[in-house]
């Protein structure tokens, strides 16, 4: 006499195979790992520009006065504090509550790119821009003349170029990275060089023929059923 309670029941599915593979842990998938080391250096480098533009904006504000430029290498390298109501530069003075609109929206575009973000000198083009973009964000809303309305603090002057800041240098730097990564071909969801298209393309279509070519074997043993 058989004892069918020791046997696994093949339609509920409760066999020593099955069981095993409830046990088993859930791993993430592949591509979600380097998403998220990415996202974390690039949260890293901003949060590294921002500190140095908001310490280095209190130093100034505290030691310089508006004015009075102190030299670093004679008259082409000074410290000068000024209040700057536009972009960065100085550049459209006059919109300040429409530059604030914008950076917000940066700011934003380069969160939501950060959730598919793979490649490593991405992330740091972008992490440079989100941290100088939150950096003159901060006084667009907390410093006077009021919220949207705030003056940045700008003070470093290079010769004839209007006078700027750690965020305004790491906007910059950033986007000229970008720039040249997609000049190269790199992608920021994809990690390398990608491939020009029409060899994507070639590469698919000799991937196709070769799929639909039968293998040597199985034509002789067709042919072989056929001749009987």
């Amino acid at each position: 006499m058989t004892d069918e309670s020791t046997e696994p029941d093949a339609t509920s599915g409760t066999g020593p195979e099955t069981a095993e593979k409830a046990e088993s842990p859930v791993t993430a998938p592949p591509q979600a790992q380097p998403v998220a080391r990415r996202l974390r250096l690039l949260l890293m480098v901003a949060a590294l520009v921002l500190g140095l533009d908001v310490s280095t904006k209190v130093l100034a504000v505290k030691l310089l006065v508006p004015g009075q430029p102190v030299e670093i290498i004679g008259d082409t390298i000074t410290w000068t504090l000024v209040r700057n109501s536009g972009a960065a530069f100085s550049m459209a003075t006059g919109y300040t509550w429409v530059l604030t609109l914008i950076a917000t929206g940066v700011v934003l575009g380069i969160i939501w790119m950060g959730r598919r973000l793979v490649s490593l000198w991405w992330a740091l083009g972008l992490g440079m821009i989100l941290g100088g973009a939150v950096g003159n964000l901060m006084d667009r809303f907390f410093r006077s003349p009021g919220p949207l309305r705030g003056h940045v603090v700008d003070f470093l002057s290079v010769g004839w170029w209007p006078v700027f800041n750690v965020a305004d240098s790491a906007v910059v730097c950033g986007a000229v990275l970008l720039v040249g990564l997609s000049m190269f071909g790199i992608d920021f969801d994809t990690e390398g060089k990608q491939p020009p298209a029409a060899d994507s393309a070639e590469a698919t279509d000799t991937q196709q023929d070769s799929s639909a070519e039968p293998e040597p074997a199985a034509a002789a043993a067709d042919d072989a059923d056929t001749g009987r």
